[in-house]
């Protein structure tokens, strides 16, 4: 199984079971073990490779344990400590990774809850671990960006030189991030008055501050919608709208063919469809490469086919209507619609939607 994948499978489990999780031993069994064996391909059950309750005596601290140590060629290369799936992860709850990172050889260490993964390191201070993470994985949401660069901290691939000489980048970029992320949620007085000088020449009031406040979320959410329907536009097919026009009234004789322009004005990429896209693409990531799974919108409703193939339907999302449904497939290509309330309800279909790639894939 191919890395990417181990990761998908490892998120369906998160997101299948982590309600019946209720406690840091539970947490530690059911995600974090199978993340350290699976995922980082170390043996959970080799004290050679795998140390759990790790200790190590710091200065006046005696006896306190860090949950796991992995070892490689003799040596302590990554601390992880452990926390229940849903708890707060902050630097408050990395107190024993803190000590134990100026006096063990280690130069990566882990704060996680099962869920979310926050991975520091040295980079402000030699042998002093950082406050703040210079790379987060969340299983539930996976940054295609942070793969790559787990994939580094695997048995195989393991180079803690090539891991710190990015760490600084994927710090600061993380960083920004979630900044940006911020300010497209809540902009800041600061940020909102750098775009209000370069598009307003009058006195900039309190009055014009709360205005323009309003209008810059408007505006940033709109730029942000824009940028995803180009995007979508764009992977939809290779051809041109008339070609997509001539495929769909193959799929829907009641369709008559539009001109380019026309198609173009007809159809539009809501966020709802593409966030049931990002969700159906999660789902069936543990069963084919996610860049076979393509987005194929129409006036009517938007379909998910594999390999970008009208005979490879694995979905479709009606959700241009007051009720939403998504539309599931069975081995004879027959379309069902099951009703759904919100976008997330498309993770109750996840074993029907698997089931239909893997049918595709059998020769």
């Amino acid at each position: 199984m191919e890395f990417e994948d181990k990761l998908a499978t490892l998120a369906a489990k998160v997101e299948q079971q982590k309600n019946a999780i209720q406690t840091e031993e539970a947490t530690k069994t059911a995600f974090i073990m199978p993340f350290i064996q699976a995922v980082l391909g170390y043996d959970v059950f080799d004290p050679t490779e795998v140390v759990p309750e790790f200790t190590a005596d710091v200065g006046t601290k005696k006896g306190e344990k860090v949950d796991y140590a992995i070892c490689k060629d003799g040596q302590v290369q990554i601390l992880i400590e452990c926390k229940k799936l849903g708890d707060n992860l902050n630097i408050n709850h990395a107190a024993q990774l803190y000590r134990y990172f100026s006096v063990t050889s280690a130069r990566i260490a882990i704060l996680t809850n099962g869920q979310v993964y926050k991975f520091f390191t040295d980079l402000d201070a030699p042998n002093k671990m950082d406050e703040k993470p210079f790379l987060v994985l969340d299983l539930l949401d996976i940054d295609d960006h942070a793969v790559p660069e787990l994939k580094k901290l695997t048995k195989p691939a393991f180079d803690v030189e090539s891991i710190i000489n990015a760490a600084g980048e994927l710090k600061y970029v993380s960083q920004l991030k979630r900044e940006l992320a911020k300010q497209f949620n809540t902009p800041d007085d600061d940020f909102v008055r750098l775009f209000t000088t370069r598009v307003y020449d009058g006195t900039i009031t309190q009055r014009v501050r709360e205005q323009f406040a309003v209008l810059m979320l408007k505006a940033m959410r709109q730029f942000l919608n824009d940028q995803a329907n180009e995007r979508l536009k764009s992977a939809i097919t290779g051809v041109s709208a008339t070609a997509q026009a001539a495929s769909n009234a193959t799929e829907n004789p009641e369709e008559p063919l539009q001109g380019e322009d026309n198609l173009k004005d007809k159809i539009l990429t809501t966020q709802e469809e593409l966030d049931g896209f990002n969700i159906v693409r999660a789902i069936v990531r543990a069963e084919a490469d996610v860049k076979r799974v393509a987005p194929r919108d129409t006036q009517s409703y938007f379909g998910v086919l594999l390999d970008d193939n009208n005979r490879k339907p694995i979905c479709r999302l009606h959700f241009n209507r007051t009720q939403k449904y998504i539309g599931t497939f069975d081995s004879d290509k027959t379309e069902t619609r099951h009703p759904i309330d919100t976008v997330d309800d498309i993770f109750n279909f996840a074993e029907q939607l698997k089931a239909t790639v893997r049918g595709y894939e059998q020769p």
